[in-house]
């Protein structure tokens, strides 16, 4: 069953919640009707990954939404109520659209893969929420944009992790125009790896995440923070700095048991330390 890792009274179910099966952790917004990016739902993911960081036991994170939206982005009503402070607002603005830079950060440094799970629609932060993963799998009726610019608000911050994921001139028609995507596109377009019926979603993700899982973490965590490091670097910098991970990671005691276990015809066994 699903723990409740933090929780408002009026939603008894909680806002965000945990469930934890051998290597893999799920963590599922519980914010209907949309799973806005509410302040408190913002803070109890940024708890959850932090304490995921350092754990030996999860090796791959998905994160999932319950209901028909996987996530509507920031909470605007809980923003505008904000426009009555001092300060117009300015002080709560930061802080929330801050937390949510932060997290999408914490999802890339993360030492464990990160599977999006999608069912419905992703819009403005919540497509950012899908880009900042390593991975991501949508059910084909899923539907993706980033409209802020409907409403006068320019999806800046998701444009950071949608420019660095899609095509740059796809990820700018979606910015520009604000219109809604289908699954398919978004598979072109490069946001999403794989689009499944939605009775299988579950099946194909545990499946990606019980690969990744059985793989060396040592491995894994050196691979996954080469990957976002050399992506941003010139082409010379990224093959002399690939030099350098490779000839460490063939040191590491992972590496001489993963290639002595297939030269002897036998399964490697792990450091989990």
């Amino acid at each position: 069953m699903a723990d409740v890792v933090a929780f408002r009274k009026e939603e008894p179910g909680g806002l965000l919640l945990r469930e934890a099966k051998g290597p893999v952790l799920r963590l599922t917004l519980n914010n209907p009707p949309a799973n806005a990016l509410s302040l408190a739902l913002l803070e109890a993911l940024a708890s959850e990954l932090d304490a995921v960081a350092s754990s030996k036991e999860t090796k791959v994170v998905v994160i999932a939404a319950s209901g028909k939206v996987f996530s509507a982005g920031h909470d605007l009503k809980e923003l505008t109520l904000h426009r009555a402070d001092s300060d117009g607002g300015r002080a709560f603005f930061e802080r929330a659209v801050r937390l949510a830079a932060d997290i999408m950060l914490k999802i890339t440094r993360l030492p464990q893969a990160v599977i999006a799970e999608i069912d419905g629609l992703a819009t403005a932060a919540g497509c950012q929420f899908v880009a900042s993963c390593d991975l991501a799998v949508c059910t084909d009726s899923s539907t993706f944009c980033t409209p802020g610019v409907n409403i006068g608000l320019f999806c800046s911050t998701p444009m950071v992790a949608l420019t660095r994921t899609a095509h740059r001139k796809q990820a700018l028609e979606m910015l520009l125009t604000g219109e809604t995507i289908d699954a398919s596109t978004a598979k072109d377009f490069g946001i999403v790896n794989r689009i499944v019926p939605q009775q299988y979603l579950r099946q194909v993700v545990d499946k990606y995440a019980s690969v990744i899982a059985s793989k060396s973490p040592q491995a894994l965590k050196i691979g996954k923070e080469a990957f976002y490091r050399q992506a941003e670097m010139p082409l010379d910098a990224a093959y002399d700095y690939a030099v350098g991970v490779m000839v460490e990671n063939m040191l590491a005691r992972d590496a001489e048991e993963g290639i002595g276990a297939f030269l002897g015809k036998r399964m490697p066994e792990w450091n989990e330390d």
